[in-house]
């Protein structure tokens, strides 16, 4: 039997990476783990827990608004210190960078830092070092990808947007998606004005059609400017500014210009395809439902495969994979009804099915929904909106689908969520006693079917 260094050698040290090292070396496995900069990849240093932290810092411009309503008097001219916030954000990540590290290092895993490169199935390069394993572990992540159109190098990727100089004072963004709708909000609660262009008809492709028209419009209503159906063809420096041409002809002027258009995965460098590892057409690493690559000591999971870009997804992939390898081989990776927010203002929470997707799978469906005016602004003066609505597979009356837009709509979610993973019914809904005054208690009050559906016929509506 061959003898390797490692019997794991993981590459990457983002959430999936992170969490398939600690847990093999808790299963008794000698781990190593390589990562070229900050530990905890996108999810800690430039994605979902910055893109928080400056989200709740957006929501203070609506508390401060809000308060009065309430009787608070505040003093005029509240003002964001972005110097401050930058500082604290920073120190927070880097708090978080110390953590991920003890926590492996104190594991038992080896960690090395540099750029690795796979030399064959078993062998891993970082700088002169050659490290041999029985497994490696590609979990690499992704990046942003920018479009091939004149001035691209005067273009903001995502990670570029927690460091700005100042918040600018006009802000235009490129995209229809989870980053560009959030960046977006936030810019916009902080202060700047802010014009979404989207080449789709619609944010939030593959949501359910109200939750995406709903956010719209309240994003409009906080003074987002929608240009649809266009695209960026070119971007200029004048004095300053960023001057961009639109596909319709039009100019915009823009102190900042942010690009979330679509995330690229890293794979370049890492030798896969000279040792024989499949890439799908969209350049993520091919893989089986045992995130095994065509190379057999080979796997892969996280936003360098092709399934659902998220952190939590991520994380249970390692978990099942490591169960594979050194447990007991009993957990399986399930992708249906995962929940997920956008933290936009307001949020979006959703799980399950959409609308149109029940529709296409079911015979019969029944949609329950709920726009209402949460009680906390009846005093507050704004006039935010909340939507709830359960999609229902009427011939079971079994829940597949429950969305919302609102305040901590992924709070709300997440629990209901385990509901419907463990095969809640309307009725368990409706005999559920809810928690009063709250907004998630309207998911148990719901008893009006607004619409029902008989294959992609209406049949009744209210």
């Amino acid at each position: 039997m061959q003898a390797f260094d490692v019997d794991i050698l993981v590459i990457g040290g983002g959430s999936g990476g992170v969490r398939a090292a600690r847990l093999a070396a808790g299963h008794g496995a000698r781990v190593a783990l390589v990562e070229q900069s900050a530990m905890g990849g996108t999810c800690v240093n430039a994605g979902c827990i910055p893109k928080k932290l400056y989200s709740y810092a957006a929501s203070y411009a609506h508390a401060f608004d809000e308060a009065t309503g309430f009787g608070w008097a505040l003093p005029s001219g509240q003002h964001l210190d972005w110097i401050t916030l930058k500082k604290r954000r920073a120190a927070e990540i880097a708090r978080l960078n110390e953590v991920y590290e003890s926590m492996l290092v104190t594991g038992g895993v080896q960690v090395l830092h540099g750029r690795a490169r796979l030399a064959d199935a078993h062998t891993v390069v970082i700088g002169n070092q050659r490290i041999t394993a029985e497994h490696v572990l590609v979990a690499t992540g992704a990046s942003a990808s920018l479009p091939d159109i004149p001035g691209r190098e005067l273009v903001l990727t995502s990670d570029a947007m927690f460091d700005l100089p100042q918040v600018p004072r006009r802000l235009l963004v490129v995209g229809g998606g989870y980053i560009a709708c959030e960046f977006a909000s936030i810019y916009r609660a902080l202060g700047a004005e802010v014009v979404l262009v989207h080449r789709g008809g619609g944010l939030l492709g593959g949501f359910d059609d109200d939750l995406r028209e709903f956010l719209q419009a309240e994003m409009a209503a906080e003074g987002i400017e929608f240009r649809f159906n266009t695209t960026m063809q070119r971007i200029q420096a004048e004095a300053g500014l960023r001057i961009v041409t639109l596909s319709n002809g039009d100019r915009i002027e823009a102190d900042a210009v942010l690009c979330a258009t679509g995330r690229k995965p890293n794979t370049n460098g890492l030798g896969l395809e000279e040792i024989g590892v499949t890439l799908t057409p969209d350049g993520t690493i091919a893989v089986d439902a045992g995130f095994q690559t065509s190379v057999p000591s080979v796997f892969a999971v996280g936003d360098v495969i092709n399934r659902a870009q998220l952190t939590p997804v991520a994380l249970r992939e390692a978990t099942v994979l490591m169960d594979r390898l050194f447990g007991g081989g009993t957990l399986r990776m399930d992708y249906s009804a995962i929940p997920t927010a956008v933290f936009t203002h307001p949020n979006i929470a959703t799980a399950g099915l959409s609308e149109a997707q029940a529709r296409a799978r079911f015979k019969r469906v029944a949609i329950y929904r709920s726009t209402f005016r949460a009680l906390k602004h009846t005093l507050s003066g704004r006039a935010t909106r909340t939507l709830m609505k359960l999609v229902v597979d009427a011939d079971i009356d079994r829940v597949v689908g429950v969305h919302m837009v609102g305040e901590e709509a992924g709070e709300v979610i997440q629990g209901f969520a385990v509901a419907m993973r463990a095969g809640a019914s309307k009725a368990h809904f409706d005999s559920t006693v809810g928690i009063h005054p709250t907004v998630a208690e309207e998911f148990v009050t719901m008893r009006t079917v607004v619409a029902e559906f008989h294959h992609d016929v209406l049949v009744a509506a209210g």
